[in-house]
């Protein structure tokens, strides 16, 4: 079985829709928080967080709230920039996951072109692992980029499955799952950590079982919409059971 971090950003987003200019509002609500918690009794195996440069969601006080009050490992997403590194040495979260940022985007899309910026990554992640922060990088679903992250010290790579996940026709689903495939046998290859999240839900999930050596998805928009409906437990259950199904088609 695959591991389910939950994402709760888009839990913040909610929130903020509404009280973006009342921070310090008694009522704010919904909380990551509590989501979080649900989660967690549900049996989702971490919580991961995104700590945007423009804070568009996840706050500072929610990143901490998480890790000091949820039994269960922080993974937290960031951009690889001092700001936010000196964060992550203050909180030590035991997982980061280094993605890029784009302030007109809605969520992070693409990943990390890790052969571009080497040193300053190199630079930066063996900084946070000085902190026992296990580091990962999110990273397209290319040998090179694999490659790269395997260079600069990352543990683990996060395959971006934004492809596989907006594929309109099943050519373009079968060339995306290939170019996934791919990456997470070189990733193994190489030590790595196969991880993979972006537009993952229940309807397409399973269509990334093809893919060998997955020790962890990271799913939050679709847990977070599910649960406007069924609840926040329900609907991590509901994912943890289509996980269930996976069996790596590798053999060691």
């Amino acid at each position: 079985m695959i591991r389910l971090g939950v994402n709760v950003d888009h839990v913040a987003t909610l929130r903020q829709a509404r009280y973006r200019n009342q921070p310090n509002a008694v009522q704010a609500e919904p909380s990551p928080l509590e989501f979080a918690l649900a989660a967690r009794k549900a049996g989702a195996h971490g919580i991961t967080a995104h700590l945007r440069e423009d804070r568009r969601h996840m706050q500072e006080k929610d990143i901490f709230l998480l890790r000091q009050k949820v039994d269960l490992p922080l993974n937290l997403e960031m951009a690889p920039i001092a700001e936010m590194v000196q964060f992550a040495k203050n909180l030590r979260p035991p997982h980061i996951c280094l993605v890029p940022e784009n302030r007109k985007e809605v969520t992070t899309e693409g990943g990390l072109d890790v052969g571009k910026h080497h040193k300053a990554l190199r630079k930066v992640i063996a900084e946070l692992q000085l902190c026992s922060c296990r580091v990962s990088v999110f990273i397209d679903p290319d040998p090179h980029q694999v490659e790269a992250s395997a260079e600069v010290g990352a543990q683990v790579v996060e395959l971006h499955t934004g492809c596989y996940a907006n594929a309109r026709t099943k050519t373009e689903r079968i060339r995306e799952l290939r170019r996934l495939q791919q990456a997470a046998i070189k990733a193994h290859q190489l030590g790595l950590e196969v991880h993979a999240g972006h537009g993952l839900h229940y309807n397409n999930i399973e269509g990334i079982f093809v893919v060998p050596y997955l020790a962890e998805v990271n799913i939050g928009h679709a847990i977070v919409s599910r649960a406007v409906m069924v609840g926040a437990e329900k609907s991590v259950q509901e994912m943890l059971q289509l996980l269930k199904k996976y069996r790596s088609p590798a053999k060691e």
